[in-house]
């Protein structure tokens, strides 16, 4: 079976690891039809719009995407792309993997998955300042929107992906002792559903902050964790700290519509073309779009096999340690998931 995915290479490093990445999916033998698409920074120059319409009606013809880090500009320029296609195509679910690879850190035995609400809270954007004397700019107010269907959404999302992997346990993480609408809403909810898979997931929750401190605690106690927007903004980044940070962190954001998969990190533009980037979590994002598709074996073939090169070999990039360069640590992926 051919897959037709759509393939955005993305900004900064992002064309380096993403092209390791499509030699280290070819090299399973499956066989892709890429249809390479622009975003961000690099689109801007060529069609003067960060998300032009052929790529959006790439994604939505084809389901599917693999998409390189993209730049942002802080402050002035375009909104985030990444937050324009979440909306576009109703990416409602961020799944955010973090385990364990490299020996001899801090923490040994990490493996969770935190399921974050895309869609809604404070980052639907509804904002304006309130002008008080002279000054048009004297307030800003923020408006937090969380309806029930897409707490329902998120968090059976979260309780289903617990089933499918085969995992024991889901953390409902909230603020509803203060925000007690918002987060109330989504933790009376996330009880509701909690209930109907009684016997079959276990469940509990926790308010935010005190997740937080647990996480540097005893992040063993954590499965699938599930929560609304900007709390899992935060704490997915946290959670992929306690393995190393955001080098060895994939993403995927799958919606009604389609399914798009990433490294979390940056562009990083200030080593963009010196050949030191590590692809691994693109790499590790690959492997999700596997799953995704289906192709399960294949999925992890590739996470064992990055996990080979680094651990087993001592193949690693710089910023692991290591000296190898993004292509010398691709072709050794490659040969280990052929």
């Amino acid at each position: 079976m051919t897959y037709d995915v759509t393939l955005i290479p993305g900004d900064g490093i992002g064309p380096e690891i993403t092209d390791q990445t499509v030699k280290v999916l070819e090299a399973t033998g499956l066989r892709f039809n890429w249809d390479e698409e622009l975003a961000g920074v690099s689109a801007v120059e060529a069609t003067g719009t960060p998300l032009p319409d052929a790529t959006v009606e790439s994604i939505r013809k084809n389901a599917v995407a693999l998409k390189g880090p993209l730049t942002t500009p802080v402050g002035t320029g375009f909104r985030s792309v990444n937050v324009g296609l979440r909306k576009e195509f109703e990416l409602y679910a961020n799944i955010r993997p973090a385990k364990t690879i490299l020996p001899g850190g801090r923490f040994e035995n990490v493996d969770i998955v935190l399921v974050r609400e895309n869609l809604e809270g404070l980052y639907i954007g509804v904002e304006h300042f309130v002008q008080i004397g002279d000054d048009p700019r004297a307030v800003g107010e923020s408006m937090a929107i969380v309806t029930r269907a897409g707490c329902e959404r998120i968090v059976r999302y979260a309780f289903e992906y617990a089933l499918k992997h085969h995992r024991g346990k889901v953390t409902i993480v909230h603020k509803a002792n203060i925000l007690k609408m918002v987060s109330g809403l989504f933790l009376e909810v996330g009880r509701e559903i909690a209930q109907e898979y009684a016997g079959r997931v276990e469940s509990n929750d926790m308010i935010v902050d005190n997740t937080a401190m647990q996480l540097v605690l005893r992040p063993e106690q954590f499965d699938v964790m599930v929560t609304t927007n900007m709390f899992g903004d935060i704490l997915s980044d946290e959670v992929s700290g306690l393995v190393g940070g955001l080098g060895l962190a994939p993403g995927a954001n799958v919606g009604t519509k389609a399914a798009i998969f990433e490294a979390v990190h940056g562009s990083a533009p200030d080593i963009a073309g010196k050949g030191v980037a590590n692809p691994s979590a693109q790499m590790l994002a690959a492997a999700m779009m596997l799953d995704h598709l289906g192709e399960l074996e294949c999925a992890d073939r590739i996470r064992r096999a990055v996990v080979d090169t680094i651990v087993a070999d001592g193949i690693r990039t710089r910023d692991l340690g290591g000296t190898a360069s993004t292509e010398e640590f691709g072709r050794a992926v490659a040969r280990r998931a052929a």
